[in-house]
């Protein structure tokens, strides 16, 4: 799959938003991809998840794991696809955990499926839970990294598609300083406007 490719799955199923967001991150855009309006068909689920699959087959992954809630359909998804095991980490009082019984071996092999990247936080965190259980993470991978350097992961890293969308910091906001409405549609923030 190609990057224009997926590019095409996102306009196609109007997930590449403009205005004025707040991002999990914190960072503020004016562009937005909601990855939920491409995953809600599954087979443009299926067709990214496969291609996700065919760039982590190297890391000889036992398990897949995905931060809750936006990775947890393309995880789950890559991990079926690729006949690997699917985790996801949620937050429990504000920070990533494993919950519902799930649990790693020492020296597991992992690997991070995520859906859109930006800063890397939420990657981070979940690579945190999975040393945290002494498995071992092999790599992390996403559908779409906003912007055009890798995030600092420690782990090798790989993308789908790169979408360069500016982000600011909320003091250096163009639209802040325009009194633009900002929405807030990540997954850890509400989802409406301020």
């Amino acid at each position: 799959m190609e990057e224009e490719d997926v590019i095409s799955l996102f306009r196609e199923s109007g997930a590449l938003l403009d205005g004025h967001f707040q991002l999990s991150s914190g960072l503020h855009s004016s562009g937005y991809l909601q990855c939920a309006l491409v995953l809600q068909h599954p087979a443009r689920a299926e067709l990214l998840a496969k291609a996700l699959a065919e760039k982590i087959h190297s890391l000889r992954a036992a398990t897949v794991i995905a931060p809750a809630l936006g990775g947890v359909i393309i995880g789950y998804e890559v991990a079926r696809i690729a006949r690997l095991r699917s985790l996801f980490a949620e937050r429990q009082e504000g920070k990533l955990t494993l919950r519902r019984g799930f649990r790693l071996s020492p020296d597991e092999r992992v690997v991070v499926v995520e859906d859109v990247v930006t800063t890397g936080g939420s990657t981070l965190e979940t690579i945190g839970v999975v040393r945290e259980a002494g498995a071992n993470v092999v790599g992390a991978i996403s559908i779409i990294a906003r912007g055009e350097v890798d995030p600092d992961l420690d782990v090798p890293f790989d993308t789908l598609a790169r979408v360069a969308l500016p982000a600011y910091e909320p003091n250096k906001c163009p639209q802040c300083a325009d009194k633009v409405q900002i929405l807030m549609p990540g997954s850890r923030l509400s989802g409406r406007p301020v």
